[in-house]
């Protein structure tokens, strides 16, 4: 097995009680590295360390990640003017945290006869929020149900 030291100089080719009797000399631990290859390879180094400094860069990552949430929305057709600049100011909000936005038009009964109508409502939606936001999805009807998903801009 081929050997090497924490600051990666190559020891050499030797056998695996020779190496294992080096590593006791040095108080530290041998690793293999990989053990496909031919010959494996193997390092000397302090594992209770690495595996701590392996944990500290994992941990400093998990910091710097976005966790996107996505928001709902539920209006309906025959919605106010008040009412939808409530909704507005809602969705306003929720893009400015940095999330996303779903707005679902909800019909009930023959208002399912007049989908033009949540197209309207969704497209002044967008249109309003043009600035701070993007239409990840446009409007689509699924089921009794229209659904647009919005995105705050990076």
């Amino acid at each position: 097995m081929r050997v090497v030291k924490e600051d990666g100089t190559q020891l050499g080719i030797m056998p695996l009680k020779e190496a294992l009797k080096l590593a006791e000399e040095m108080e530290l631990d041998l690793v293999e590295i990989a053990p496909t290859a031919k010959p494996p390879v193997c390092k000397i180094m302090d594992y209770g360390k690495y595996r701590y400094q392996q944990s500290k860069k994992e941990k400093e990552a998990k910091k710097k990640q976005k966790i996107i949430n996505v928001k709902e929305i539920k209006i309906r057709p025959s919605i106010e003017e008040h009412d939808f600049k409530v909704k507005l100011k809602n969705v306003l909000r929720f893009l400015e945290d940095g999330d996303k936005v779903k707005v679902t038009v909800m019909f009930r009964g023959r208002e399912l006869a007049h989908p033009e109508i949540a197209y309207e409502l969704l497209n002044k939606l967008s249109q309003e929020v043009g600035s701070i936001a993007v239409v990840e999805r446009p409007a689509k009807l699924e089921g009794r149900n229209m659904i647009m998903i919005l995105a705050p801009k990076s």
